[in-house]
C-alpha cells in the first residue's frame, strides 16, 4: 500500500462519508478511517501470511471499541481505565462479524483480526455504521482474499416519510423502524431490525431499500481500493489429501457405516467416538509426512 495520505469522499443518506488511509495506524496490513460528519472510526486490518500447521479453522477476530475520549471524558472514580467490553460493543463486533465472514474464501485458515475503534463520537447517531464501512474498506486495501466490499444501512420507516436511512436516535423514538442492512453489490448478507407492528412486506420492503442505498458506499469503497489497495495475496487453497480420505474409507467406511445403523442417539455416537478414535490411532503422528491428529478428524467427518 502507498503510505501517502489518500481521501475518497462520498455521500449516504444525506451524509459525507469520507474514507481516509495512509494516516494512522501506517504498519497495520490495512487501515481506513471514517467519518461522518463529527463520527470517526478506525478501522484496522492484520492479517498472518501463513496458516498454522494443521489448523483446522478459519481464526477470525472481529472487535469493536468504543472509548471514553471518543466523547471527550476520561473514566473516574475508583476505575481509571477502560473496563471490559460492553453489550453495545459486543453485539456490534457481531454486527461487523455476520456479513464479511462468509466472504473469505473456502480453506482460507490465516489468521485475521479486524479492529474498530470509535475515536470520535456523536451524541446524535449510532457510529456502528461508519464501522461497518471501517472494516469493510480496510479489508478491501489489506490485500487479504476477502470478495467483498460490503456497504451497510440503517434504515427508519414512518407513515409519513417512508422508509429514510441514517435516522437519528431522536428520530428513532418515533420510527416505526430500526434496521440495519448489509451486504455486497449482489446480495444482502445481514439483517439486524426492530419494528414496531409492519408486514412482511414493508419489513421486505426495508430490506430493499437499504440494500438498494449502501450501493453507493460499496461503489466508493471499490473505487477506493483499486486507487490505494495493495494486490491481493497470491493465495491457493490447499489440495485437498486423497490419499488420506481413501485410506479412512479403506479402513473404516464400514465401520462408519454399521455406527450410523444404531438407532439410539446417543449410543450411536458413542460408537462414531470410538470408530473416530481408531483412525486417528492408526492413522495420524508426528513424524513427517503423516497426517496430524486435527486433519484425520476433518477427512473423518467428509465419509
Amino acid at each position: 500500500m502507498d503510505l501517502k495520505p489518500f481521501k475518497k469522499s462520498f455521500e449516504l443518506g444525506g451524509k459525507t462519508v469520507t474514507l481516509e488511509t495512509g494516516r494512522i495506524a501506517r504498519q497495520a496490513t490495512g487501515s481506513v478511517l471514517v467519518t461522518v460528519d463529527d463520527i470517526s472510526v478506525l478501522g484496522t486490518v492484520v492479517g498472518a501470511k501463513e496458516a498454522k500447521p494443521g489448523q483446522p479453522f478459519f481464526p477470525l477476530t472481529v472487535n469493536y471499541f468504543e472509548k471514553t475520549y471518543a466523547v471527550g471524558k476520561i473514566p473516574g472514580g475508583f476505575f481509571k481505565r477502560e473496563g471490559r467490553p460492553s453489550e453495545k460493543e459486543t453485539l456490534t463486533s457481531r454486527l461487523i462479524d455476520r456479513p464479511i465472514r462468509p466472504l473469505f474464501p473456502n480453506g482460507f485458515m490465516n489468521e485475521v483480526q479486524v479492529i474498530t475503534t470509535v475515536m470520535s463520537s456523536s451524541k446524535n447517531q449510532d457510529p456502528d455504521i461508519a464501522a461497518m464501512l471501517a472494516a469493510s474498506a480496510a479489508l478491501s486495501i489489506s490485500g487479504i482474499p476477502f470478495d467483498g466490499p460490503i456497504g451497510a444501512s440503517r434504515v427508519g420507516y414512518t407513515n409519513e416519510r417512508g422508509y429514510f436511512l441514517n435516522p437519528t436516535f431522536e428520530e428513532l423514538q418515533t420510527s416505526l423502524l430500526d434496521m440495519v442492512v448489509a451486504g455486497t453489490e449482489d446480495a444482502v448478507l445481514m439483517v439486524e431490525s426492530e419494528a414496531k407492528g409492519l408486514t412482511e412486506d414493508q419489513m421486505l420492503g426495508g430490506v430493499l431499500y437499504g440494500h438498494q442505498e449502501m450501493q453507493t458506499a460499496v461503489t466508493a469503497i471499490k473505487e477506493f481500493a483499486a486507487e490505494i489497495g495493495k494486490p491481493r495475496w497470491d493465495w491457493q487453497p490447499a489440495a485437498e489429501n486423497t490419499e488420506l480420505l481413501n485410506a479412512i474409507k479403506a479402513d473404516f467406511a464400514g465401520a462408519i457405516e454399521e455406527a450410523y445403523g444404531i438407532r439410539d442417539k446417543m449410543a450411536r455416537y458413542e460408537r462414531l467416538g470410538e470408530v473416530k478414535a481408531a483412525a486417528v490411532e492408526k492413522l495420524a503422528g508426528e513424524e513427517e509426512g503423516q497426517p496430524s491428529e486435527d486433519e484425520v478428524k476433518k477427512y473423518f467427518g467428509k465419509i
